[in-house]
């Protein structure tokens, strides 16, 4: 990714063994094996002065992962002999009880899912996936089906779990144009968009825009994916443009073809029992997450814990308290043109209302007796059409010419603004139940 940014030359990378024992500043740290849906993931376990904050990062505990080390359940078992001060700990599936289910699982079930199908096969997953991309490559192995990639990260991600060790003794992948050349029955793509991005492989595919790929009605159509929070319209809308190309789709809801990286409550309780932190740091959640995961540390008998928002900068301490004791500056940046911009900005803001409620620009025109002269000019593109709502900008050029008059009579210029706006706050939102950009120009000659 640095390389394709062409950034690499300012990025200095510290490559370390997950085996060894690293040092920074005042600090100790050793990394502990553990599954997730990417290879080697790890937690941390930090040494401070005040005592030992493990950190778990993303994880969950399969026994068969596929791909990959299982966890190192008798080191972290070791720590919590040891005492342990903190744990910061994922949320993601603190509202799903047992557990997240192995990779296992998955690879049986796809096989006979792909096997199942009788037309040509596209699968959209998570690119990082590795241990599902192998499950995917095998299924298709079964059902005597040649695999294609579409989509730049796939491409990038099996390349670099080649290099890596991974995805040993498969025949090389096809290219989406080699792909669409096979028989129907000997065809596999796997392609990213899985979340419905609108620029991945699969949204321009329903789009009818892809270069290469051109689905046929009864092709099918597999998410082995899980629904993320957040992106239910998107992947909704992108679901709805593939069936109406005649498609069958199968997703999650249909079968056991994808497994969480993330540990439900089962999964907490053992990594508890193992660790037995003195405070719990709920992370890796929406606000909800968090409260439900600090209750149920709670209830294992965790005696402190601290719902913590983005950016909290907490305080540990022996036998005190955790505290939120600062707030670091955080969020989302933007590309806005060519220029990089905070997307809470004014600009940004701005242009969200304007999406919303359209603007209403006042423009006016005041002699040196203070008087208005003509009509004050009343515009509201995307907000007012000037036909229908001619008695709205009426009203607004009536008001308005009077209460300046009135102003500058007393001698109160300073509020024009202020007043002007308030008048066509009030009207527009009587009248139409919006509240729009407000611009206001008054010319003074």
């Amino acid at each position: 990714k640095l390389k394709e940014e062409g950034i690499i030359h300012r990025v200095k990378i510290h490559e370390v063994r997950a085996d060894k024992h690293i040092e920074l500043g005042p600090f100790k740290l050793e990394m502990i094996g553990l599954t997730h849906s990417i290879p080697e993931m790890q937690a941390i376990a930090i040494r401070t002065d005040a005592g030992i904050v493990m950190h778990t990062g993303d994880w969950k505990l399969d026994e068969a992962p596929m791909v990959g080390p299982v966890t190192d359940e008798a080191r972290l078992k070791q720590y919590g002999d040891e005492g342990v001060l903190a744990m910061v700990c994922d949320s993601t599936n603190v509202m799903v009880e047992g557990e997240s289910g192995s990779e296992s699982h998955v690879r049986q079930n796809l096989a006979e899912v792909i096997g199942a199908c009788e037309n040509r096969v596209l699968v959209t997953t998570f690119a990082s996936n590795i241990s599902r991309l192998e499950s995917i490559l095998y299924a298709a192995r079964d059902a005597g089906r040649s695999v294609g990639l579409a989509g730049k990260s796939l491409w990038r991600i099996t390349d670099a779990a080649k290099q890596a060790g991974y995805l040993k003794d498969v025949p090389p992948f096809l290219s989406d144009h080699e792909a669409m050349k096979l028989p129907k029955d000997k065809c596999l793509i796997v392609c990213t968009g899985c979340q419905g991005e609108s620029r991945a492989a699969l949204t321009k595919i329903a789009q009818q825009e892809h270069p290469a790929i051109r689905l046929s009605p009864k092709d099918t159509v597999i998410f082995s994916s899980r629904m993320i929070p957040g992106n239910e319209s998107r992947i909704g809308w992108m679901q709805n443009k593939l069936t109406t190309l005649g498609l069958e789709i199968i997703s999650d809801r249909d079968g056991f073809i994808h497994v969480s990286g993330h540990p439900c409550r089962g999964e907490l309780e053992r990594m508890y029992k193992l660790v037995r932190p003195q405070i719990a740091i709920p992370v890796h959640g929406e606000a909800r997450h968090i409260h439900e995961h600090a209750k149920f540390a709670q209830s294992l008998g965790v005696s402190e814990t601290i719902e913590a928002t983005n950016g909290a900068v907490i305080e540990l301490k022996k036998g005190e308290t955790p505290r939120v004791v600062g707030m670091v500056e955080w969020g989302y940046t933007a590309m806005d043109g060519t220029s990089l911009i905070d997307t809470n900005s004014i600009v940004l803001r701005t242009r969200r209302k304007l999406r919303d409620a359209g603007c209403v620009v006042l423009s006016m025109v005041i002699d040196k007796k203070g008087k208005v002269v003509g009509q004050p000019q009343i515009s509201g593109p995307g907000t007012l059409d000037p036909a229908a709502d001619q008695h709205i900008i009426t009203m607004i050029q009536k008001e308005t010419a009077h209460e300046i008059e009135k102003i500058i009579e007393s001698k109160k210029e300073r509020m024009i603004d202020e007043r002007m706006r308030g008048i066509m706050r009030r009207i527009l939102n009587a009248e139409i139940g919006k509240k729009p950009v407000l611009d206001i120009h008054i010319h003074q000659l």
